[in-house]
């Protein structure tokens, strides 16, 4: 799940016949098997759920990744460059990057994700947080090209992408990632990144089909959203969360579980489910350190360090970009 994709809940409503959500929700829908987004998962609600989800005590990823930038802060920054511009890739709530703030001595901060309210908000107060601290928002999609602003082009500059969101992306998705961050970060850039770790196939299950049901809650607020911006008529109880862990591919998968054969009806288009019939709505990579570094490397990057917790659940990578 991605920490950071909360920044969309505030985003504008487009017009639901012509949005992009609509085209991909009605496309995804009619793919077998059938499958939607997980950035959809972060209107309001969703993202207010999410919030609960990163609190639960089966959720090991956000507390496990804080204590590790907590722990292992000093070292982490004693490997930064100095007056270094900090630019965070789909910026959410700013308690991780604090962490790194109190540590390194960076002279500006540009937060990146595609609500540009969201951001200006957030930036207001960590200006006032940080009152030295150059805090220029960009309002783009982080995971395409996009320009850093002019006044911290000289500046030594250090990615950061917390929050396991790589694990999202398929494998050459990453790869396409990574490789778009080096170019816009430029040569001799160094980023910090989150990744989930391989573990216990109970403790990832547990993590990911909690007992209070929050993260079933979250899975199924993708239908509401769908009923209430796209007019569908989706019968919640008709659908059931389900999360399973592929062995052979590394990944959770999320799902939405059909109860009954039944007929779903969006803008005009109708929608057949078979009893059983799933909507794949997320992955979740899980990395080995061995996994992740090749994936770096084959992205351009050089591994220089990377830090994990006592148990082994989480780790956050320093790469960097290759001249």
């Amino acid at each position: 799940m991605n920490v950071h994709a909360s920044a969309l809940a505030k985003g504008q409503r487009p017009d639901p016949k012509s949005s992009a959500f609509a085209v991909d929700i009605l496309e995804g829908l009619s793919k077998q098997p059938k499958q939607l987004s997980p950035k959809y998962f972060y209107d309001v609600a969703g993202s207010e759920l999410f919030e609960q989800i990163t609190v639960l005590p089966e959720y090991y990823p956000t507390r496990t990744e804080l204590g590790i930038l907590h722990d292992k802060g000093a070292e982490i920054a004693a490997i930064l460059p100095k007056h270094a511009a900090l630019i965070e890739f789909g910026a959410g709530a700013t308690t991780k990057v604090r962490l790194l703030l109190e540590h390194a001595a960076f002279d500006a901060y540009v937060p990146v994700d595609i609500s540009g309210e969201f951001l200006n908000a957030q930036a207001s107060v960590l200006r006032k947080d940080f009152p030295d601290l150059q805090v220029h928002p960009v309002t783009a999609d982080f995971s395409t090209p996009f320009e850093l602003p002019e006044a911290i082009k000289a500046m030594p500059k250090v990615g950061f992408f917390p929050g396991s969101t790589i694990g999202n992306f398929e494998p050459h998705e990453a790869c396409g990632f990574l490789r778009s961050a080096r170019q816009i970060l430029g040569p001799g850039a160094l980023m910090l990144v989150g990744a989930d770790l391989e573990k216990d196939e109970r403790a990832l299950h547990a993590a990911y089909n909690d007992a209070a049901g929050v993260t079933g809650r979250f899975n199924l607020n993708l239908l509401v959203r769908i009923n209430r911006e796209l007019g569908g008529n989706f019968d919640l109880s008709a659908f059931t969360h389900r999360a399973i862990y592929n062995r052979e591919r590394h990944r959770i998968e999320m799902h939405l579980v059909s109860r009954k054969a039944q007929t779903v009806r969006i803008l005009g288009r109708s929608f057949a489910f078979r009893t059983g019939e799933t909507i794949h709505t997320e992955n979740s990579y899980k990395y080995s350190l061995e996994r992740f570094t090749a994936l770096a490397k084959g992205s351009g990057w050089k591994p220089r360090a990377s830090w994990t917790d006592a148990d082994g659940l989480f780790s956050v990578h320093a790469l960097v970009a290759s001249e």
